[in-house]
């Protein structure tokens, strides 16, 4: 294993991500500091608790999970394809470093970079609403896979894009909607029972559902389950960027 290499680009990652920290910490946590505020403060004094859970505690892992998917998947995506843009990514594929170990250190900055916000935003919501973590370790678990997972997808959306239109394209018209739609603002117990059928096909649903149960211990569908599909969509995505690598798809063009 080529660490002087992993390290090298993981620190390049990283200190690029350090140097635009208003937009990419500040801006954030400001914007999910307003859904407290709105969705926390205004709707959730009208509404009186979901599951036992006050609304405003309640939406809380909702919000940090959203802004774990989304970051992860700019940061990884942005990543991979700022060399791309620049011409400097076949430095990198003619560099003594594998192709695992190339994924690793992109990857690996990407979500720590996510990781890092959501903590930062976790400590903030503090600050708005009484937040209880009944199983810690399970919550890291939930957020390293997730943020990793969603790494490891937006790192095939940067090879995938030839394009700054078309690195926000998948981001924006699908995995920001599904995650509206996963559960981040309510409980899909709330919704009428064909709506719950359907929201089972949402793969956000799962991800929301075991983190919220990582809080408060209450869960849209069984923890176990809710693992399990993390995992499989991390196998899924590292299987197409082990294709990507061995065809040279968008790499070798």
């Amino acid at each position: 294993m080529n660490y002087y290499a992993i390290k090298a680009i993981y620190h390049f990652e990283m200190a690029r991500w350090w140097r635009t920290v208003t937009q990419s910490i500040i801006s954030p946590v400001l914007s999910t500091s307003l859904y407290f505020v709105v969705f926390g403060a205004a709707i959730g004094s009208r509404i009186e608790s979901v599951e036992g859970v006050s609304y405003a505690a309640f939406i809380v892992p909702g919000l940090i999970m959203l802004s774990l998917l989304q970051q992860s998947l700019s940061n990884a995506s942005f990543g991979i394809y700022f060399p791309k843009f620049a011409g400097t990514v076949y430095e990198i594929l003619s560099a003594p470093i594998s192709h695992v170990e190339t994924v690793i250190a992109f990857v690996g900055a990407a979500a720590t970079k996510s990781i890092i916000l959501a903590l930062i935003i976790l400590a903030t919501a503090t600050l708005f609403v009484d937040v209880s973590i009944q199983h810690p370790v399970w919550m890291v678990v939930f957020m390293v896979l997730t943020a990793v997972t969603f790494s490891l997808i937006g790192f095939i959306i940067g090879i995938w894009a030839d394009g700054f239109e078309k690195l926000q394209l998948i981001p924006l018209l699908i995995v920001t909607p599904l995650a509206f739609l996963g559960g981040t603002f309510y409980s899909i117990t709330m919704l009428p029972e064909a709506w719950q059928t359907i929201a089972l096909f949402n793969p956000v649903v799962y991800l929301v559902s075991g983190f919220r149960w990582s809080f408060y211990g209450v869960a849209d569908v069984n923890v176990g389950i809710s693992l399990a599909m993390t995992l499989v969509f991390m196998a899924i995505a590292l299987g197409i960027i082990a294709w990507i690598f061995r065809t040279g798809y968008r790499l070798r063009a």
